[in-house]
């Protein structure tokens, strides 16, 4: 699904950005090609598996999974929250 309304991170969402390991320009990528589905409290969520090969707490992962979750209105796409995952082994959106 390609969207092209602006994507705004909620206050909540930016506050976990560095906690949860993820970058606004995933969350974007994930939202803007990825398949979106129903979530809690009417909202909606995607996900999106990225290369990663990096460290995170001393092990390094070759996955990182985004999960935004969010609500779609009239002028913006708003970002509730941000989940990220993170797989020892390379996988290729496996959902």
């Amino acid at each position: 699904m390609i969207v092209m309304k602006p994507i705004r991170l909620s206050n909540h969402a930016s506050r976990y950005q560095s906690k949860r390991g993820f970058t606004i320009a995933g969350v974007e990528e994930t939202i803007r090609t990825s398949a979106w589905n129903p979530a809690e409290l009417g909202r909606l969520d995607c996900r999106k598996d990225f290369t990663y090969g990096k460290e995170w707490n001393g092990k390094v992962y070759a996955t990182k999974r985004v999960r935004p979750v969010f609500f779609e209105e009239a002028a913006e796409i708003v970002v509730v929250t941000v989940y990220t995952l993170l797989f020892l082994r390379r996988y290729e959106n496996q959902l």
